[in-house]
């Protein structure tokens, strides 16, 4: 629910989808957003989020990566939006010595997920201001990395009903 999940919602529910956000707090706090959002938002716990959730998306700070819940992940396309900052996050000693990727982290910590990375390349309020309709010449592109093509081809649809072309990066080792 924060600045990319709350543009990233105010994206899906343009396009006639329904959201469910939530935050590290209790939903109750999300009441304002919600509302803002219209009849298409609710919110939830994050596990409650997970459940429900078609695709999800994971837009939180890196170095809370583990506290994603495993089991109502399991077979879904999960969308990656994280950085990694070492002055937030601390130091991961994977990630400094380009052992992995933080996408890659994700993977390993949802093993029966179709991790997607996207939306980590754009301010989030790029997402509501530089969207453009497909036609338009300055649209602008968005890269996505993924080991399931099925996944990416998911995650590339919604980029594109969002106002975005897509790059395909290759693989999580790329994102």
């Amino acid at each position: 629910a924060g600045h990319i999940g709350s543009n990233l919602a105010r994206l899906a529910i343009k396009n006639g989808d329904d959201v469910i956000i939530s935050n590290s707090r209790d939903p109750e706090t999300l009441a304002d957003l919600v509302a803002e959002l219209g009849p298409h938002a609710k919110a939830a716990w994050a596990k409650g989020a997970a459940t429900e959730g078609d695709l999800v998306v994971v837009t939180i700070p890196l170095k809370n990566y583990q506290t994603v819940p495993v089991e109502p992940l399991e077979g879904k396309v999960v969308i990656d939006t994280m950085n990694y900052y070492p002055a937030r996050d601390g130091h991961i000693a994977d990630l400094d010595s380009g052992k992995t990727t933080t996408s890659e982290l994700l993977q390993a910590h949802l093993p029966d997920s179709k991790v997607v990375k996207a939306f980590n390349s754009i301010f989030a309020g790029d997402l509501i201001s530089t969207a453009l309709p497909k036609e338009d010449p300055n649209r602008r592109t968005l890269p996505i990395a993924g080991n399931n093509a099925a996944a990416k081809m998911a995650v590339a649809t919604l980029i594109d009903q969002f106002g975005f072309d897509v790059y395909d990066a290759g693989p999580l080792r790329e994102g």
